[in-house]
């Protein structure tokens, strides 16, 4: 979550007027996040999340993704749900962006991640890729190998002023993945973006997932993939296997993997750490300064990308 788009108070007491959900008593950006501009607002009903969906997102994905929750929602998972107005419509548009009110998740991300978390995180992305089945929608990935080079065409030129080498280590590593990446996985729904701070945890149970604004088809796989990317590594950047273990695990105890699924996960580990440092390396070279919004360092996914380019097989992720 961020905020790029600044809304007026005239603004949004014309939006809020569309709805049924009280009276407004306070409204404040959320800086968390670098996609959309967010906003937690409170009424005298309870908390509400503002989204105004910012130029990286196409227009004609949002109902994918406002209808995917509600599809997972009525299948049993978790996830906060798009607010209808009075009229039935949930998407609307402010301040010139398409924009939704979406119902509020209680719980709080972890900030210090436990064996616990990533059992139950396992398990839920289970359950999410199972509640997806039969979903009518379906979206690409835009951002899965096939999208890699072109964005990071975009960054190649000043990669450099990131690390020197970058931009010849990147383009390598492109090369084997394109010549390598598999096509003949199982596929589904996928989230494509489960980070800490898009689960909440309540008295250290889950409690939902948020943010499905990267939801797709892919490789089931690849969600799990991002997972121990975006969980397993420590602050000292080091690999917990036993959090990775502890995850897989729980993802089996509700959908059962193919050997071909578990060996592939070293590979798309690397292609995971590809996505998230080439999204990094291009938001680093171009977000201005004036958002209100956290930076992510690229180099983070650099450092998870080289880990499991050395990685001899699944046996590394704790798996006997």
């Amino acid at each position: 979550m961020a905020v790029y788009t600044e809304v007026s108070d005239d603004d949004l007491d014309a939006f809020i007027a569309q709805y049924d959900i009280g009276t407004l008593e306070s409204c404040k950006g959320i800086a968390e996040g670098v996609e959309n501009s967010n906003f937690l607002l409170t009424t005298d009903r309870g908390p509400y999340i503002l989204t105004l969906y910012e130029k990286r997102v196409n227009p004609d994905d949002l109902p994918f993704f406002l209808g995917l929750t509600e599809h997972l929602s009525a299948n049993g998972f978790p996830c906060p749900l798009p607010v209808k107005a009075r009229d039935g419509v949930a998407l609307r548009e402010l301040c010139g962006r398409p924009a939704a009110i979406i119902s509020f998740l209680k719980g709080m991300w972890p900030r210090k991640i436990s064996l616990s978390h990533c059992a139950q995180l396992g398990t839920a992305l289970a359950k999410m890729h199972q509640a997806g089945d039969g979903f009518s929608l379906t979206r690409a990935n835009a951002l899965s190998v096939s999208g890699w080079r072109p964005l990071f065409d975009l960054a190649r030129d000043r990669a450099d002023e990131v690390l020197p080498g970058l931009a010849d280590e990147i383009a390598a590593e492109l090369d084997y993945l394109e010549a390598h990446w598999p096509t003949d996985l199982p596929r589904g729904v996928i989230h494509a973006d489960v980070f800490p701070d898009n689960v909440f945890f309540l008295h250290d149970t889950l409690s939902g997932v948020i943010d499905f604004y990267f939801a797709c088809n892919d490789l089931l796989a690849y969600d799990l993939a991002i997972c121990l990317n975006a969980w397993c590594f420590e602050g000292d950047k080091t690999f917990n296997a036993t959090k990775a273990r502890l995850m897989i695990s729980g993802y089996l105890k509700q959908r059962p993997m193919s050997e071909a699924e578990l060996n592939a996960l070293p590979l798309l580990c690397r292609g995971s750490a590809m996505r998230f440092l080439l999204t990094r390396l291009y938001d680093w070279l171009n977000t201005p300064p004036t958002a209100m919004v956290t930076r992510k360092d690229p180099l983070e996914y650099l450092h998870k990308l080289r880990f499991h380019r050395a990685t001899p097989g699944p046996g590394a992720y704790g798996l006997g």
